[in-house]
Order: C-alpha cells, then structure tokens, then sequence
C-alpha cells in the first residue's frame, strides 16, 4: 500500500514547482515595497537614533565621537533657545488649533444647512488647503508689509492712519499672532471639511427624534451632535496638533523665526542646528524629542477617543 510520504516523492516535479512558485508569488509581490520602506523609512529612523549620542560637528572636521546622552542634556538644561522654541509651537498648537477647531466648527453647521450651494461654498473654502504653505507664507507677508500692504490701507482707512507704516512682523508683540493667523487662515477649511463629513454621518432619525421631543437648537447642538461629532473632532485635532509641529515654511517665508526668535518653532530651530550651524548629533536629539512628544500626545488622544466610542456604545 503507497504511503502519503511515498506519493509525495512520486508527484510530478512541475506540480511541486507550481505549489511552491504560487506560495512564493505573494512574498515576491510585496518585496519591492517593503525594501522601498525599510530604505526611506527604518534605516534613516536608526541611523537617526545612532546620531543623537553622537557629537557631529561639520564645521570643525572632526569625525563623529560618543557623547552618550549629552545632547539631550544640553536640549534640557543648557539651551534657552530650545524651550523656547517648544513653547512657541506650544501656543501654536494650543491656541492655533483651537482657534480652527471653533471656527471650523461654526463654518460647518454653517455648511450643513445650505443644501445645494454646500458643494460649491465648500470648494471655495478648500481653496487656502491647495495652497503650499510656503506660498501662503509669501503671500501674507506681502498683506503684512508695512509700506504697501493691504492691511495697513484698510486700516488706515477705517482709524484715520493710526497704523501707516506699522510693521506687524518686526513687532514682537504681535509677530507670533500674525504667524497663528496664516496658519489659522490655511487650516480652518480641513477642520470644516473634518466636521462636516462627521455631521453628515448622524443618523437623521436622531436629530428628528430630539425635535420632536422638544429640544432647541443649541440642546440638540450640545446634547446630541457635539458627543457624535467628538471622536471626529479629535483625529482631526490630533492631525492638526502633529502637523504644528511641522510648521516651518510659513515661519521662514514670514519672520525667518524673528524679531528675535520670538516666532521660532521647534522645526525651525532644528533646522538652523543642522542646515545653518551644521551640528547634526544635537539636531538629530531634537527630531528625536519631537518624535517622542508628538507619540506621547498621539497616545494620548487615541486613548481618549477609544474612551469616548465606549461611553457611546454603552
């Protein structure tokens, strides 16, 4: 009697060939990509990681030395400008974010109810999103200048000249406010496009339901939309929070970080260390902190929206 071990010897080669060619096919597919993503992807992130306890300076010509983790140490405790950079972007995220949060809100609700003019409304407020920042950048430092802006005209027109020639950028009291407004301008339209897409995923039963049981609008807005809306509201916070801390382009078009480092973002100021100052280990430290800050925050906002899906489905 033939084994099933004496039929596998037996079996054709070409057949065995074909069961293992098709096993095969799968891994041969997918192999260019996950070369192309451990080439432009995991290999920078170690070779990164390698650099920040290295001491690299190009300036002096000295090969790369071991410093262990005084890079870090002179992130945390010897440089100023470093904080102050994080604070910056800080007040970017918090307020810049916010302010788009809310008025993305508003345009939304706004949006909601037009009905056929939506579409068309809605690609004209996309419009500042198709833009390159770095575009946007010229752009309002062009509505910003002091001598021929436009925004100083019509000032000027409705105060009787109080701001002729005032210099909104070399300002530092207001130099960061005019670098939240072009980010706030360029960004509002995705936070409208984040909640309109999540108004019009509630069940139109609900909101009829909630009428019909007598609740106003602003009762229906806090009792029934906004709890539906939140898990929304929060990827498209989360989104905007992390691409704070990419702000660069719209920075160096604007103030290049001045008056000062009044408007230096921690992108910025990493920039400077490796392009202009060349120290690639301590800027390899400070892409390494941004990376563990905006993981932190990532955790922390995922883990709030999986809290608030639960309190949802319970």
């Amino acid at each position: 009697m033939e084994t099933k071990v004496g039929r596998d010897v037996l079996a054709p080669q070409p057949a065995r060939l074909v069961a293992r060619g098709f096993r095969l096919t799968p891994v041969l597919m997918v192999l260019p990509a996950v070369v192309v993503l451990l080439a432009i992807t995991v290999f920078p992130l170690v070779f990164t990681l390698r650099l920040t306890v290295m001491s690299w300076e190009l300036t002096t010509g000295f090969p790369p030395q071991f410093v262990r983790l005084q890079n870090f140490a002179r992130a945390f405790f010897q440089d100023p400008r470093f904080w102050n950079a994080m604070m910056n972007t800080g007040i970017l995220a918090v307020v810049g974010v916010g302010l788009q949060t809310l008025i993305g809100m508003g345009l939304a609700l706004e949006l909601h109810q037009l009905g056929r003019l939506r579409t068309f409304v809605l690609s004209l407020l996309l419009i500042p999103v198709m833009i390159a920042p770095v575009i946007a950048g010229f752009q309002f430092r062009m509505i910003y200048n002091d001598q021929f802006g436009p925004l100083n005209y019509l000032l000027d027109r409705f105060t009787g000249g109080r701001f002729h020639g005032y210099a909104w950028l070399a300002d530092p009291r207001v130099a960061l406010g005019a670098v939240m407004f072009t980010d706030v301008w360029q960004w509002t339209p995705f936070m409208t496009l984040v909640v309109l897409a999540g108004l019009q995923a509630i069940p139109a039963e609900l909101l009829e339901a909630a009428e019909v049981d007598g609740a106003t609008g602003p009762q229906t807005l806090r009792r029934v939309m906004l709890p539906l809306l939140l898990p929304v509201i929060v990827i498209g916070v989360l989104v905007r929070f992390m691409d704070t801390f990419k702000l660069f382009d719209i920075v160096y078009q604007l103030t290049a970080g001045g008056p000062g480092n009044v408007t230096e973002t921690i992108a910025y100021y990493t920039y400077l260390e490796g392009f202009k100052f060349f120290s690639l280990g301590y800027t390899s430290a400070l892409a390494f902190i941004q990376l563990v800050v905006i993981t932190v925050v990532a955790q922390v906002f995922l883990r709030y929206q999986k809290r608030v899906r639960a309190g949802m489905a319970t």
